[in-house]
């Protein structure tokens, strides 16, 4: 058995400021303002269509994000529809096998850091839960079929991909208190990832303390 942490990282190649600038040449069209481009005047344009509302505009650049996370907090993660998902499948991946090592791997939930005991029975659980996948295995059952007893708390991995007005609107909904635990436990770090690398986008998105 493994047990990991969970993560997020924008997996996409590309230039903030170039992005900045497709952006605005986008804005730009719609007030017929095109000569009012300079080297410098993307970012402070884009910040003000984000300001006034107008988000329809920033549609027009996606961004790819690999996620590990447990399958609970896929399955939220897979409920915006307007984003792209290739998700990590239970059907088709055989975690019995030799390039698995023959163990499945967990994520940690960050809730019980102080509570060893709540700790202890979660890790026997999940101890309980790969036993029984792989004695499933064993006995000739399919993957898919194997599945069937494992627990929320599996590791999974998916590529997402939405424009940056789905990323804001995912963010915002995401980092929020009321989100879960695990949810926050990757969005909070990935929010400040978009902030570095595209940051008139991003910055008025501030995490709740």
């Amino acid at each position: 058995m493994k047990i990991i942490e969970p993560s997020a990282r924008i997996i996409s190649e590309f230039n903030g400021e170039e992005v900045l600038k497709l952006l605005e040449m986008a804005g730009r069209t719609a007030y017929k303002s095109e000569d009012r481009v300079t080297s410098d005047s993307a970012r402070a344009f884009i910040a003000g269509i984000i300001k006034s509302g107008h988000e329809s505009v920033i549609e027009h650049f996606n961004i790819s994000v690999r996620v590990v996370c447990d399958r609970g907090v896929s399955h939220e993660i897979v409920r915006h529809r307007l984003g792209s998902f290739t998700q990590e499948s239970t059907r088709y991946v055989n975690y019995g096998s030799a390039r698995f090592g023959s163990e499945i791997t967990f994520i940690r939930p960050c809730f019980w850091q102080d509570a060893p005991d709540k700790t202890s029975e979660w890790e026997s659980a999940m101890k309980y839960c790969e036993e029984k996948y792989l004695s499933l295995i064993k006995l000739g059952a399919a993957p898919q079929e194997a599945r069937s007893v494992l627990p929320t708390s599996l590791k999974t991995e998916l590529v997402w991909t939405a424009n940056l007005r789905e990323w804001r609107h995912t963010l915002k909904l995401r980092i929020s208190k009321k989100a879960h635990p695990q949810m926050r436990q990757i969005m909070l770090p990935l929010l400040k990832e978009f902030q570095s690398k595209i940051p008139a986008v991003f910055d008025d998105i501030q995490a709740e303390e």
